[in-house]
């Protein structure tokens, strides 16, 4: 039990560890980025006007029409 003791009495504290205080930072400025996008993606999700669908072309428009207006073979 002596030995114990001994050993508890040589070792002492060191104050942080400097790896910790690595992931700390660097766990920390991902977390603000994050953040950070998240607020940015809200915020234009509520001020930017949504976006224009592209115009549909002349020829799409006939292809769609023709192919609504043949029934399938066998009806």
């Amino acid at each position: 039990m002596s030995d114990e003791s001994k050993f508890e009495n040589l070792v002492e504290p060191k104050g942080f560890n400097p790896g910790l205080i690595v992931l700390l930072v660097v766990a920390s400025l991902l977390l603000i980025f994050l953040v950070g996008n998240y607020a940015l993606y809200m915020y234009a999700q509520r001020t930017l006007p949504p976006k224009k669908k592209k115009p549909v072309s002349k020829k799409k428009l006939k292809k769609e029409k023709l192919k609504q207006g043949v029934s399938a073979p066998g009806e």
